[in-house]
């Protein structure tokens, strides 16, 4: 069973916001929702530590998150940054308290990233989940200084912007440039040497952010618009200008991200074939526009806001991750290409940009 990385799993919010217990098993934690109706993916869970582990997935990205709205947004958030930074402390305080537990490990610097590795290689049952902090979206940071505080704290990624039009930056369904606070949150994040997530920036700041941005980049979770077309996704300009700043890109498992004009709660993920196989298409995509397995890593989202509603009909809990191994080898990858798709691409990008 092979290694697996997955570079963007918001582990914190599940925990925090969807109350999920993550040292249960997926099973328990789906049967404790039965009946719940607050949230569309109550009962459909897909996440747990146990999970992680039966998938040999021991190294992850996990996330802090906390929108800020303001008042003529109509998405749900945070009324204020400050509330957004507190929402993010108490994640981060609950990431504390599974490492003192012994489930997490934070990893920090490319030299703890080795030896987690090693450690998880020659005994994974001791050895706790290693996780690399990143924050989704900036808005939470209130000020230059509260970035410097979360670097402190050891994050060592970050994306400007989620979904909306946000501080520094404009997300996922609107339309709007990076301005002088994202020009300056920009020349912070250089600073402090952050990997830069482009996920989830819309267009015009996407390109507006790597004019002004010569820093380490990666896409954590993002797809191809050649297949899927909706600015959620990257257009193939976009995905070989990331390759030219030596990018990887992670795949995404939100089945809206996997089939056009998704209808959430409607479409159904077997009924429309959205499997594995989906996820295989993406990765070849990039993979030609390459001309290499270079440039790809897993980047699941899985319990990202969605279960096994809207993920591949053959995903019951992240441990099927394991699955792409026999796709892609049918698919005619190497066993060497898989290792980097499944982990090594994305472990390369961290021991060149974590500091040492």
């Amino acid at each position: 069973m092979k290694f697996i990385f997955d570079a963007h799993l918001d582990l914190s919010m599940n925990a925090m916001e969807w109350n999920r217990d993550l040292r249960k098993t997926v099973h328990q934690i789906r049967k404790q929702e039965l009946g719940m109706t607050d949230l569309p993916d109550r009962g459909n869970g897909t996440v747990s530590f146990k999970a992680l582990r039966e998938g040999n997935i021991g190294l992850c990205v996990a996330t802090l998150i906390a929108r800020y709205v303001k008042e003529e947004n109509l998405l749900p958030g945070w009324n204020s940054p400050e509330q957004a930074w507190a929402q993010t402390q108490g994640q981060l305080a609950w990431y504390r308290s599974m490492e003192s537990g012994g489930e997490l490990l934070q990893i920090k610097t490319a030299g703890e990233l080795l030896s987690h590795l090693s450690r998880w290689e020659l005994d994974s049952s001791k050895t706790s989940l290693g996780y690399v902090l990143s924050l989704e979206g900036a808005d939470s940071i209130v000020s230059m200084e509260h970035l410097e505080i979360a670097h402190r704290e050891g994050l060592r990624a970050i994306g400007p912007a989620h979904y909306g039009p946000g501080t520094y930056a404009f997300g996922t369904d609107s339309d709007g440039g990076i301005g002088e606070k994202g020009k300056k949150l920009l020349k912070k994040i250089a600073s402090l040497k952050l990997i830069l997530d482009a996920t989830h920036l819309c267009d015009q700041s996407f390109w507006e952010t790597l004019d002004n941005y010569e820093g380490p980049i990666w896409a954590s979770h993002s797809m191809c618009r050649s297949l899927v077309p909706n600015e959620r996704q990257f257009n193939d300009d976009q995905i070989k200008s990331l390759l030219e700043r030596e990018s990887v890109i992670g795949m995404a498992f939100d089945a809206w991200m996997l089939y056009p004009n998704w209808e959430r709660g409607i479409t159904d993920p077997k009924k429309s074939k959205v499997s594995l196989k989906t996820i295989a298409n993406h990765i070849d995509h990039i993979c030609q526009l390459a001309g290499n397995s270079n440039h790809v890593m897993i980047g699941s989202d899985l319990d990202g806001g969605f279960g096994n509603e809207q993920c591949p009909y053959d995903v019951d809990t992240i441990s099927d991750l394991q699955k792409l191994d026999q796709i892609l080898s049918k698919r005619g990858y190497n066993q060497d290409d898989i290792e980097k798709i499944l982990s090594k691409n994305g472990i390369s990008f961290l021991m060149r940009n974590l500091p040492q």
